[in-house]
């Protein structure tokens, strides 16, 4: 294997060379100093990236029978800058699609290298007891065997589905969506404003993709209609809530601004709101109790509490911590009445701020090193599976 600089070369394939979550990861690689190339297809039009990039074409969402076509087309189009690919030490593949397309080009092209399988969400299709995630799961088990590391971004992804059902054939390495260091989002605060008494601002941000959630930013909207603020910012998930201007208009004090931008914009959008909603139920009993969102880092380095469902990951975590607010069922009527108690006396919400502050800053912040461990683990790996 050749390596080029101090850390080594990364060839980089990601489901959306456009995905911000996507661009992230490679930041936070080069920064660790690695070469980065990008083997990606993207979603819409060509746009630049921040790291070298062979394009593998345009795909859509959700376009799953398309998708797996274009695992060989992709596989073709890459196999293409075969020089490129031979350069990398370290296949990093994101999403089990892409893992499919880098294991198929280590096996085509010859490649002695490790192979890294990120899954940042366990999708609806691979869980339950149908033949059809059965089938997806023989696969899924078959590819993750044989990559050489598994990156998860929660750990109840390793517990509660590669462990249930791929006992024993993979090594793993929990990395959170943390924030990357070296990035330009600014200091942490060092001093918080002190809310209007009566009032509070509570954000919603990121990928607004849970109907349950809109309808409670709704129910509490209607609650209080003269002491709450709720900011939405982010993109809808079309599919989901395809009119939120519609949805939210016969509300005067629910905003929706639209996309932002990370980390240009997150400490001006993190400091126009008092806590954050850290719910989801977009695939409510599997993925949505387990995944831990971008927002309680995003959130918790600007000293901004999480509020989440009681019984989720994302609360597990905010406990551990004791950084947050926990909602327990039924969510609908208990949101309603913690909103209600932290109007009446913000108290809570100031300790829970004062424990975010006094977090050393690698809880929200990840270090170069992440990534170093990452290679490290998928070449001793390989290694193993070579000996």
């Amino acid at each position: 294997m050749r390596r080029d600089g101090p850390a080594g070369h990364i060839a980089f394939f990601g489901h959306n060379a456009k995905d911000a979550a996507v661009r992230r990861r490679a930041v936070a690689m080069q920064r660790a100093g690695f070469e980065v190339t990008g083997f990606m297809p993207r979603r819409g039009p060509a746009a630049e990236a921040p790291f070298a990039l062979v394009d593998l074409g345009e795909t859509e969402d959700n376009a799953y029978a398309r998708r797996i076509g274009s695992v060989f087309s992709g596989a073709r189009r890459a196999l293409a800058q075969r020089d490129l690919l031979a350069r990398a030490d370290l296949f990093y593949a994101r999403n089990l699609d892409m893992l499919a397309m880098a294991l198929l080009l280590r096996r085509r092209g010859g490649f002695d290298v490790p192979v890294v399988y990120e899954c940042l969400d366990v999708h609806h299709k691979l869980t339950g007891d149908g033949p059809a995630a059965r089938l997806l799961r023989g696969i899924e088990g078959r590819l993750t065997a044989a990559s050489d590391l598994l990156v998860v971004s929660s750990p109840r992804f390793e517990e509660e589905h590669f462990r249930r059902h791929y006992p024993g054939r993979y090594r793993h390495l929990l990395v959170e969506n943390r924030l990357i260091a070296g990035d330009a989002y600014g200091p942490r605060p060092e001093a918080f404003p002190t809310p209007e008494p009566g009032k509070l601002r509570l954000g919603w941000f990121g990928n607004l993709r849970c109907r349950r959630s809109l309808e409670l930013m709704k129910r509490l909207a209607r609650a209080y209609p003269d002491r709450l603020e709720i900011v939405l910012r982010g993109y809808p998930a079309l599919s989901v809530i395809p009119d939120l201007d519609g949805e939210i208009a016969p509300f005067a004090n629910i905003a929706w601004h639209g996309r932002y931008r990370a980390p240009e914009d997150l400490a001006r959008i993190y400091g126009e709101v008092d806590a954050v909603w850290a719910g989801d139920w977009y695939e409510a009993g599997h993925n949505s109790l387990w995944l831990l969102p971008n927002r309680i880092y995003e959130g918790g380095y600007f000293g901004v509490p999480a509020l989440a469902p009681d019984g989720t990951q994302t609360a597990r975590w905010l406990s551990d911590h004791g950084c947050g607010l926990l909602v327990p069922e039924p969510v609908e009527e208990r949101l309603v009445e913690a909103v209600g108690a932290l109007l009446a006396d913000p108290a809570p919400l100031h300790a829970r701020r004062a424990a975010l502050a006094a977090l050393p800053q690698e809880v929200f912040v990840e270090p170069p090193e992440m990534m170093r461990t990452m290679a490290a683990m998928a070449r001793a790996a390989r290694s193993g599976h070579q000996g």
